[in-house]
């Protein structure tokens, strides 16, 4: 990885979209306990390609396929820790791929890659990744989120984006994990439930506020917001942000569509065009970068990067 003060975001604006929800429109299969990271062995090409997309959409960060890859998540899947450590560098791979390629036929566009890494829930299948609720100790914590980082320290990502945060020990966690790499760059961001949001606060039940400050202390983080978020409660949450920090704000919510756990379906409709005139809105409030997590689509990005020229 480049060094944080290598690293220059002042014309990084546009984050993709949703990596499984679209590798599941092209027909990839994310139904496993590993959920996008099956397709990085089976089918890196769908990976490539869903890259690609965002970046013809306007998007100049890319998350790479790694948000459900760990050793941990790998083992209770009997894959030995080594899969997990290649799946990552190889995620990174696949991004800097269609990254280079893209920007070969588009001669001054510029484009940055972001390491996507979900929280330690997203390991337990459990859903406990949307309330923080980890039968683990700090120092467990520490060690989960430790390994990432050392086998990503060695590649080709520009920046690691820790994801979808239910807590504030969490965030603590990953602060203490970073020590040893103080010049890499990192992001954070946490994860505000319908339910929660009014209250303002993260899905464990600590303020965001509280949180956005933690995080924001760290000498690697470049950036701190939310993801995977109702785009509705932004509006309430930009503010919190900005009040806890002036580092720049980034936020990538789902694509307003809800999930149905008990069915197992997503309810509802998103409409693209709605979704960049919100983005246009969180950009006039303070929102540096904006992207899309959970069913957002190129046509979402398309959407949100021609928000960012406007505003």
């Amino acid at each position: 990885m480049r060094r944080r003060e290598e690293l220059n975001f002042s014309r990084a604006r546009v984050l993709d979209g949703g990596m499984a929800s679209e590798l599941e429109f092209l027909g990839a299969d994310i139904s496993g306990k590993l959920w996008s990271a099956h397709v990085l062995a089976d089918a890196p090409e769908k990976v490539i390609a869903v890259h690609r997309a965002y970046l013809e959409a306007g998007a100049d960060i890319l998350l790479t396929a790694s948000y459900q890859v760990s050793r941990m998540g790998y083992a209770e899947y009997g894959l030995a820790a080594k899969r997990a450590d290649t799946a990552l560098l190889r995620s990174v791979q696949l991004a800097t791929e269609a990254r280079d390629e893209f920007l070969a036929r588009h001669p001054g566009r510029e484009a940055l890659i972001a390491a996507s890494l979900g929280p330690y829930g997203a390991a337990l299948h459990n859903g406990s990744e949307y309330t923080g609720d980890y039968d683990c100790d700090f120092e467990e914590l520490v060690g989960f989120h430790r390994s990432r980082i050392e086998v990503l320290a060695a590649s080709n990502a520009d920046v690691l984006a820790f994801e979808t945060l239910p807590s504030l020990d969490e965030a603590r966690a990953i602060g203490k994990a970073l020590e040893a790499w103080p010049n890499i760059a990192a992001w954070f961001c946490f994860n505000s439930p319908d339910h929660r949001a009014p209250e303002l606060q993260v899905a464990h039940g600590e303020s965001l506020r509280e949180c956005a400050m933690l995080a924001a202390g760290f000498p690697q983080t470049i950036a701190v917001g939310l993801n995977c978020t109702q785009p509705q409660w932004l509006p309430l949450l930009i503010p919190e942000l900005q009040a806890a920090s002036q580092k720049p704000i980034i936020l990538y919510p789902n694509s307003g569509e809800g999930w149905d756990a008990h069915a197992r379906v997503w309810t509802g409709r998103s409409d693209p065009m709605d979704y960049g005139r919100q983005a246009q809105n969180w950009f006039a409030s303070g929102a540096q970068i904006v992207g899309g997590c959970c069913r957002t689509r190129p046509e979402h990005i398309r959407g949100v990067a021609a928000a960012a020229l406007r505003s």
